[in-house]
């Protein structure tokens, strides 16, 4: 069983929660206390979310963006735009999380192989529209920040000093499949990214991840999210190279009254999540069958995964048995329940 050291794990989530906008460290009250043990404060801590506050300011980062973006573009097309990330799901554990600002050409779209087309799109090439979207949203961002990432495959980057946030834009087109058009329901809508290297597109369908993330959080009163950031914390201080994708995906196959939100329940939640990476582990033919939250791809397919699951779940039951006992102390219960 893996050996856990407590208060270097306890400075890594401190760590991770420092926002340099406000130059502190957004972890909860009982975060400082000095009359709650160390592993029953890193049990706690890494199920905690980041904060409303917070991640409005990185809402508010990409406005900034999309402002100057169109401000500045001068192109045959109109644009739309959406967020996509963590920061949407809530589920975010770092100050520095991934935060994308979909740019999305939004004169004509794309045709899933079912749905006919009746009037085809020829005026331009969209290969080379993105292109120019692209080229052009470097040379305004470069106009409004000091830096300016442009090494990514699908993405360009900023980082808003003032407001301390990196958000990274994305380019893409609209895809539309059948059950979009019926319903006219954004969470059936996917987009084509974009790899401007291999001059490829990607196919993925982020408005459902989110919402069905969303959905899940709302039916267990956040006891999901509370499973995908605790997951998420402990990839982040151990030798874990499970994706945040596979992570989301494990939690969301949990039934539901297996994810209890209360404080003082998260050993009960930890102790869940061991048990179904034990049945993910033990069982192929059902972790081969676990579907995404958006319901489109099986993320645990890969026998690599397995190896990182073991070393999950060893983790986990390090951490439970390092907090069970004094997660029963009636005195420690009432400490943590005045929080």
């Amino acid at each position: 069983m893996a050996y856990i050291d407590y208060n270097k794990r306890l400075q890594n989530v401190r760590s991770r929660k420092f926002d340099g906008s406000l130059n502190e460290s957004l972890t909860s009250k009982m975060f400082s206390r000095t009359d709650i043990p160390e592993n029953i404060k890193y049990l706690l801590e890494i199920t905690k979310p980041l904060g409303q506050d917070y991640n409005s300011k990185t809402i508010l980062a990409a406005d900034r963006v999309k402002n100057h973006l169109e401000n500045g573009f001068n192109l045959h097309f109109d644009r739309a735009y959406r967020n996509q990330g963590s920061v949407m799901t809530n589920t975010n554990i770092k100050v520095h999380s991934d935060f994308d600002l979909l740019t999305i050409i939004d004169r004509y779209h794309y045709n899933a192989p079912s749905v006919p087309v009746n009037s085809p799109y020829t005026d331009t090439n969209p290969n080379s529209d993105i292109e120019e979207l692209r080229k052009q949203a470097i040379s305004i961002l470069k106009n409004q920040y000091d830096e300016v990432d442009t090494s990514g495959t699908k993405s360009i980057s900023i980082f808003n000093k003032s407001l301390y946030r990196k958000v990274d834009v994305v380019f893409c087109f609209w895809y539309h499949i059948e059950e979009y058009l019926k319903t006219n329901d954004e969470y059936y809508r996917g987009i084509y990214l974009f790899d401007f290297i291999k001059k490829q597109k990607i196919l993925d369908y982020p408005f459902a991840h989110i919402q069905s993330v969303n959905n899940k959080g709302s039916h267990t009163n956040d006891g999901s999210k509370k499973g995908i950031r605790m997951l998420k914390n402990i990839r982040s201080d151990s030798d874990n190279k499970l994706n945040s994708f596979q992570l989301t995906t494990i939690i969301h196959s949990i039934e539901n009254q297996e994810l209890p939100s209360a404080l003082g329940t998260e050993i009960i939640l930890a102790s869940n999540i061991s048990q179904q990476l034990n049945n993910l582990i033990n069982n192929p033919t059902y972790r081969k069958s676990i579907k995404s939250p958006n319901g489109t791809e099986n993320p645990l397919t890969n026998e690599d995964c397995v190896k990182e699951m073991e070393k999950m779940k060893d983790e986990l039951d390090t951490l439970i048995r390092d907090s069970y006992l004094e997660m029963k102390n009636s005195t420690l219960q009432r400490t943590i329940n005045s929080y």
